[in-house]
């Protein structure tokens, strides 16, 4: 089913601004809001890993439990509370990151190409990429560290 959104929305209104409809849309289901993240120490960055959520769908890269998903994991995070030093928990190709900084979709988002596989087909979503949580020992987390393609 495809949502009712106002043509190139996002270029006419903050993500402040938005409807939920035009919001949801902003996802492009990569997944990689769903991946574990680790704080650098010394340098204060995020490192991402290729570790998964128990709740992501690996072949559809959505969350099993969207609407309760906060209730189920600690940490998850909720971008429309509009705290914005969650964007940097976010990857640089995030639509939301992308927007908040000032810059515009890419080429491969569904509402620029029109496809919703054209996230997978760019390489950017983690679908076939990840381990899920159960499957790792925290002790183990630092051989999961990625450097994720980001554009």
């Amino acid at each position: 089913m495809k949502r009712k959104t106002q043509k190139e929305f996002w270029k006419k209104k903050p993500l402040s601004a938005m409807s939920q409809d035009e919001w949801e849309s902003l996802c492009d289901r990569c997944g990689r809001c769903c991946l574990h993240k680790l704080e650098d120490p010394d340098e204060g960055g995020i490192i991402f890993t290729n570790i998964s959520c128990r709740l992501l769908n690996e072949k559809t890269c959505t969350c099993r439990s969207y609407l309760t998903r906060q209730k189920e994991v600690s940490g998850c995070l909720n971008l429309q509370q509009k705290e914005t030093f969650q964007y940097a928990y976010l990857p640089k190709s995030c639509a939301y990151r992308r927007l908040y900084e000032g810059r515009t979709l890419a080429s491969w988002h569904p509402l620029i190409s029109e496809n919703m596989n054209s996230v997978h087909q760019a390489g950017i979503s983690v679908r076939s990429k990840v381990v899920c949580e159960s499957q790792v020992k925290e002790s183990e987390l630092h051989w999961h560290i990625v450097d994720w393609i980001d554009v």
